[in-house]
């Protein structure tokens, strides 16, 4: 989950950079729970989220669903149509109401190609990304259930303009979709939050108030 966001003093340079790019590109406003593609559905264009949260989810054969990665400003998704993907491999959707441009793949392509800054930049998410996805590996292989939560709780800090503040409100997400991003059951999922609550790393009643000191302190001791 990568975040190139801008602060409120300077413009995303990804958000700049697309501005300029031709006509082939459009901009989608988009309720809460819209989705925005579908597993299987032709992969022909990638998409920058400008505002909002967008969740990715990978059903499998037998159904068991998966939540990749929650998304938010400065995020692009859809990226592996840059490929040889000729179908989606998950599900994107809204997680509130959202601002996001689509572009075109062959658009796209073009753009990466006459435009060098464009493609340092987009290169360069690229190359954060990939790291976050290995570390994520890393944590579920080798992290127990109560660490993987705080870690995916500390991630989803990050979306909130909040992040850098002593208590950071996340984005509204149920226990169910935490337990399919952590990998394990909802009932896990309560349990742990509750040890949370009253271990003072974090706070909820109708919101989710996490504390990412305290949290990440916590992630240094040995269970």
């Amino acid at each position: 989950m990568i975040n190139l966001r801008s602060s409120s003093e300077e413009k995303d340079p990804s958000d700049r950079l697309l501005a300029c790019i031709p006509s082939g590109k459009r901009v989608l406003n988009l309720r809460k729970n819209e989705t925005i593609f579908s597993q299987g559905d032709p992969a022909d264009a990638v998409f920058y989220i400008h505002q909002g949260q967008v969740k990715l989810v990978v059903v499998s054969c037998g159904g068991k669903e998966a939540t990749l990665s929650v998304l938010g400003p400065g995020d692009f998704f859809g990226v592996c149509c840059l490929g040889d993907q000729s179908e989606r491999s998950n599900t994107a959707s809204t997680l509130e109401s959202s601002v996001l441009t689509r572009i075109d793949k062959e658009l796209m392509l073009r753009s990466l190609r006459e435009q060098p800054e464009l493609f340092d930049t987009f290169l360069a998410y690229l190359l954060k990304r990939t790291l976050n996805l290995q570390k994520d590996l890393c944590t579920q292989i080798l992290d127990p259930s109560e660490k993987r939560l705080a870690r995916v709780l500390l991630r989803l800090t990050e979306l909130t303009e909040e992040q850098h503040e002593e208590c950071v409100r996340m984005p509204k997400i149920s226990h169910d979709t935490l337990a399919t991003m952590v990998g394990t059951t909802r009932s896990r999922v309560t349990y742990f939050m509750n040890k949370f609550k009253n271990e003072g790393f974090i706070d909820y009643d109708k919101d989710i108030m996490v504390r990412p000191a305290q949290l990440s302190v916590m992630l240094q001791e040995d269970f």
